[in-house]
């Protein structure tokens, strides 16, 4: 169930920045399918908070996937979205993701290096083991944080921000993420989505320059994730 103004999930706000938990179905700004964007949901509630006239300005400084959830930073002035630009350019974000998945990793930690090639007709990103032409080199560390009873909670770094990186390198290594049927899962999810949360992230405020570390809670009453608290 995508979000609407009136359940909008706000994290952090400040003149500068404004931090949301995303939902499953949520798209972080505009495509082809024509449906609303989080971008203009979080813009819709700036302009009756503050009564503003006009366009509000917002700055989308990184996205998630349609079917992912979790934390995403919007920017609500154009210097912050500079500074912010800079800082994902610089790897200067820290963002943790949790994956459930079905298949156990073998290593209970690891850093999985492959080149990820991606597909705009079918929105897919393929994987190779070595470099190759059109694809571009994907690093993320994992750990195995919690075992269930049938699946796996996985915690994960990225050290780059490729199309569907953690949901292609997990399948890659034979642990598709729960409901991923694009990358290899049995079965989809009922709400349409995912089990691929964006945690928690982290960076040095745009302005002030005070640091910022922000918890996404889970968000839905779905038991497995439940089980991972």
């Amino acid at each position: 169930m995508a979000s609407t103004v009136s359940d909008l999930q706000i994290l952090y706000e400040d003149n500068h920045i404004i931090i949301i938990n995303k939902q499953v179905g949520d798209i972080s700004q505009g495509d082809k399918t024509g449906d609303t964007p989080l971008s203009d949901i979080v813009k819709d509630y700036l302009k009756k908070k503050y009564n503003k006239p006009g366009n509000v300005f917002l700055g989308v400084v990184h996205r998630l996937d349609r079917p992912t959830s979790g934390v995403i930073v919007f920017a609500r002035t154009s210097k912050a979205l500079e500074r912010l630009n800079k800082m994902l350019r610089d790897k200067l974000l820290k963002k943790t993701y949790w994956a459930i998945v079905k298949n156990k990793p073998l290593k209970t930690q690891d850093t999985l290096v492959h080149y990820l090639r991606k597909n705009p007709k079918n929105n897919k990103s393929t994987t190779f083991t070595k470099p190759t032409e059109g694809a571009k080199k994907a690093i993320l560390h994992y750990k195995i944080i919690k075992e269930l009873d049938n699946y796996t909670l996985l915690e994960i770094d990225l050290e780059t921000g490729r199309h569907h990186q953690i949901r292609t390198q997990l399948s890659t290594i034979g642990s598709p993420i729960k409901g991923d049927l694009k990358y290899g899962f049995d079965r989809s999810n009922k709400n349409g989505g995912i089990h691929l949360h964006a945690r928690k992230i982290e960076f040095e405020h745009p302005v002030s320059k005070k640091m910022i570390a922000i918890i996404a809670p889970i968000q839905n009453d779905d038991i497995i994730w439940k089980n991972c608290l």
